[in-house]
């Protein structure tokens, strides 16, 4: 019975899982996105997230246990100077997996994951949907078209003029 192991095993003894998992996290920051199987990808998720966590206040202890988990100085150094910045402001979430499809072989589940906040592709889709601004119903305030707002009051005006109920809550 496997009660209380939260840690998939990936059919591998403790020491491979944990070299195959800090190769693949230093693989992942220093490329930005890498391409493995769905299982791999999800167990590396949980694994690379509290790095990425712990990379956003650079301390000299933080440094040595994001060192003693990647064993890579230069992929914790790109993590602390690159990767930490440009996910400051970020709440968690680092990391996003896609899923590709069956492998040709051996018919694995691929997917590719990779750090949200440096593929351009949708950072550039989401940026132009954030200028486009929350308009009221009513037509008040600031809108985005003056001339909608003056159409608005004119056909409020000729409603009130001809005694027309239509516009108004019953």
């Amino acid at each position: 019975m496997r009660h209380g192991k939260k840690n998939k095993s990936l059919s591998r003894k403790t020491a491979h899982r944990n070299a195959m998992l800090a190769n693949m996290a230093s693989s992942l920051i220093e490329h930005k996105r890498i391409n493995t199987t769905v299982a791999k990808a999800k167990v590396l998720q949980r694994y690379v997230e509290p790095l990425v966590t712990k990379s956003k206040e650079d301390t000299t202890h933080n440094r040595r246990i994001v060192f003693s988990k990647l064993k890579q100085k230069d992929a914790v150094t790109e993590l602390f100077r690159n990767v930490a910045p440009k996910v400051g402001d970020r709440p968690g979430g680092y990391t996003r997996i896609i899923k590709l499809g069956n492998r040709l072989g051996d018919n694995a589940e691929m997917a590719m994951i990779e750090l949200v906040d440096f593929n351009e592709l949708y950072n550039a889709a989401k940026a132009t949907k954030k200028k486009a601004t929350r308009r009221s119903r009513r037509g008040g305030g600031k809108s985005a078209s003056g001339a909608a707002a003056v159409s608005t009051a004119a056909t409020e005006n000729a409603s009130e003029k001809t005694g027309d109920s239509s516009h108004e809550e019953e």
